[in-house]
Formats: structure tokens, C-alpha cells, sequence
């Protein structure tokens, strides 16, 4: 019990630091832009945080749908994901992150779009206004970053 009000507080504190606009330029901890590599567009918002056992899990909270998607469940998703056919908004799409040095690794990324589930490792950049994002196979060398902008 004293456990979950010690989360409820260190949750409101968070939340009163981002309604100030006030970030911490060392942790991910936070709302992200995903922007389209060939476009610019910004296609959805991820929320970073931390969990009690200190690794980060991101959700997706907001869309900007393109004209002619339809991509509102994970249709492509594994049959055995529990997020098969499930909605992708509030869905949790990253997961396991672990604080390594200046960066975090050892987690895994959900695309929603391909259903595909990639490791991935996670690095501030710009005093943490941007994240970038790799996604891989096997080993970084064989994967793509994308960079994320912190949300204002």
C-alpha cells in the first residue's frame, strides 16, 4: 500500500514538471513526436516513463491518421501478441528499456504498422530534445534510427 501512494505522488510531481513545460534533458522520461522519414509528417505521440523497476515503457497516445490509412487496430500484429487486433492508440509499444551509460538499451519496439516487434535502443540528443531511436534485427549494425522531438 505504501508503495502505490509513494507511485501516485512521484506520478504528480511528474506531471506537474511537463505542465510546466520543465523536462530533465538526461531521461527520455516524457512525450515524443514521430515524424515520417520521407514526408516530415508527424504521425503519432509516444509517452515514455518509467516504471517502478526503473526500465521505460512507451505508449501510443495520439494519432495524426494519413488519408487512406486505416491502421486503427494491429491487424498485422503476431495471432499470439496480446495486442493482436487491439486498437493502437493506448497501445504499449515499447517495452524492457534499461539505463546503460548515456543511453538505453535491451528494450524492444512494436511497429504497429507491420506488426513487426524489433529490439531497440534508445539515445538523447540536442540536451534532450531529441531521441533517437533504433530499431534492429540480430544487431544494431542491421537496423534504422529514427529520431523522435520532445513534445512542448
Amino acid at each position: 500500500m505504501l508503495r502505490l501512494l509513494l507511485l501516485v505522488l512521484m506520478m504528480l510531481g511528474m506531471g506537474t514538471a511537463y505542465a510546466s513545460g520543465e523536462f530533465d534533458p538526461q531521461s527520455p522520461v516524457g512525450d515524443w513526436k514521430t515524424v515520417d522519414d520521407v514526408s516530415g509528417k508527424v504521425l503519432a505521440v509516444i509517452q515514455i516513463k518509467e516504471l517502478p523497476n526503473h526500465s521505460l515503457t512507451g505508449t501510443l497516445i495520439k494519432t495524426f491518421p494519413q488519408p487512406g490509412s486505416n491502421d486503427h487496430v494491429c491487424s498485422k500484429c503476431d495471432p499470439s501478441d496480446p495486442r493482436y487486433n487491439k486498437p493502437i492508440l493506448g497501445m504499449t509499444i515499447l517495452t524492457g528499456f534499461k539505463h546503460d551509460g548515456n543511453s538505453w538499451g535491451e528494450g524492444e519496439i512494436l511497429d504497429p504498422k507491420k506488426g513487426a516487434v524489433y529490439r531497440c535502443k534508445i539515445h538523447l540528443v540536442d540536451n534532450g530534445k531529441k531521441l533517437n531511436v533504433r530499431g534492429y534485427v540480430l544487431f544494431p549494425m542491421l537496423g534504422r534510427t529514427q529520431t523522435w522531438i520532445r513534445e512542448d
